[in-house]
């Protein structure tokens, strides 16, 4: 069974666990939420986790994201020197990146040739989009149909070529599911955009930062809101870790592919971190 299916059962179970949270349901009732055995939505919950239900709804309630803060915060210009970048998965993942020059940024995608496909994912069906340099595009369904989930993408180049061609992007995929090999990422986007989104690659798999960290990061602690819509601005969500970004009183914030995807990644990677 893919783990996009698993998936797609998480998210139904986040969205019954979230709108319970008073009532802290059982597994019974969770499981019955999303027409399952409660046998064997533990086993397939556990296989896509790493956690018991219990445990994980433990991450979901109201206090994980303030709790999370406190526990695992990590401040950016020093998470490099005391080793916290090992735990990460973007550097068990080697990735070779390279932005596009303002130029280039300034031309809108024009003369740049895009290849796309749906493909599934651990967190239900995801947009790959890449140029001929590298992966230029991630996005997940979720809050969106996947015709405005393209539309959204094409808008931030509107004068490049796109191509439907999911054999051309499988290599990108397969590594970046497996979390080995090479991925080339070609970066699109305003300077400022870049330097927060390269800033995202330092924060650990497992651990969260603060808007006014990654603009203390980027020397311009006053940025705060311009940081915020640079990281909303992230073409490839999930590889560049924006879900990792909290605001200061530990509240989640936004996401672009909704915060029931934001609460399922966080809670994905903390267990895997406890786990390890």
């Amino acid at each position: 069974m893919s783990q996009s299916y698993h998936y797609l059962i998480i998210n139904r179970a986040i969205t019954f666990i979230t709108s319970s949270l008073i009532r802290q349901p059982k597994l019974e009732e969770i499981a019955n939420s999303v027409g399952m055995s409660p046998h064997h939505f533990q086993r397939l919950f556990t296989e896509w986790v790493g956690v018991s239900p219990k445990r994980y709804q433990q991450y979901l309630t109201l206090g994980f994201s303030k709790e999370l803060l406190k526990k695992r915060h990590t401040l950016l210009d020093v998470t490099l020197n005391v080793g916290l970048s090992g735990t990460s998965r973007l550097h068990d993942l080697f990735i070779k990146w390279e932005a596009m020059t303002p130029g280039e940024y300034a031309l809108k995608g024009r003369g740049v040739h895009i290849n796309w496909s749906w493909f599934d994912s651990p967190y239900g069906k995801m947009l790959i989009m890449a140029t001929n340099r590298g992966l230029c595009g991630l996005g997940f369904c979720g809050q969106k149909n996947d015709e405005d989930i393209l539309n959204d993408f094409k808008l931030r180049w509107p004068y490049a070529t796109y191509t439907k061609n999911k054999l051309e992007l499988e290599a990108i995929v397969s590594s970046l599911i497996s979390e080995q090999g090479i991925i080339n990422v070609h970066l699109i986007g305003a300077p400022f955009q870049i330097k927060v989104w390269e800033a995202l690659l330092n924060i650990p798999s497992g651990f969260v930062t603060t808007y006014s960290d990654v603009a203390q990061a980027v020397n311009n602690k006053e940025a705060v809101r311009a940081v915020g819509t640079a990281i909303g601005k992230n073409p490839i969500s999930w590889l560049i870790p924006c879900h990792r970004v909290l605001r200061s009183n530990g509240e989640l914030g936004g996401y672009h592919w909704g915060l029931n995807l934001k609460k399922a990644i966080l809670a994905r990677e903390s267990a895997q971190y406890e786990a390890n």
